[in-house]
């Protein structure tokens, strides 16, 4: 497996927003959410995009944009169907972590739907915090975990 950094118009994200496209569909009907965050916001020097290959394959990815000077927003976290199970996601997530840092970020936040049990157990797993949803989806999960030093799991 390899961690690559990419911007959000690297071609090597297609799959990933192309899949998380056709898996928000299938798990909440027709909906825009790829629109709400412009590409350029998970450009440096505020922003990061991670993509995970297998065999030189987009498997997962996901990415980090700026709130405020001490906060930033884990989005667009996705693992393939034939690759999940592997702990790709939490080697996504660790990665965004430790970028977050390296970017002066404290806190990271996010948000994931109600119909992702996966997504749910993995940020609880990982310590982040159920906070109140922040975003323009009311039904969302929102998370929270600031970022001290980095912990296992």
């Amino acid at each position: 497996m390899e961690l690559r950094w990419v911007r959000l118009t690297d071609p090597a994200v297609t799959p990933l927003l192309t899949g998380l496209h056709a898996e928000y569909t299938a798990r909440y009907g027709e909906v825009s959410a790829l629109a709400d965050a412009p590409a350029e916001q998970f450009d440096p020097p505020d922003g990061a995009f991670v993509v995970a290959l297998v065999d030189g394959v987009t498997a997962a990815g996901g990415g980090l944009r700026r709130v405020d000077a001490t906060t930033g927003e884990v989005k667009r976290m996705w693992t393939s169907a034939e690759h999940r199970r592997r702990g790709l996601a939490r080697t996504v997530l660790r990665a965004l972590e430790d970028r977050a840092r390296a970017l002066g970020y404290t806190r990271l936040h996010l948000e994931t739907g109600p119909a992702q049990p996966e997504a749910l157990g993995l940020y609880a797993h990982l310590g982040y915090d159920r906070i109140e949803v922040y975003g323009r989806y009311p039904l969302a999960r929102a998370f929270a975990r600031d970022l001290g030093a980095p912990t296992g799991g």
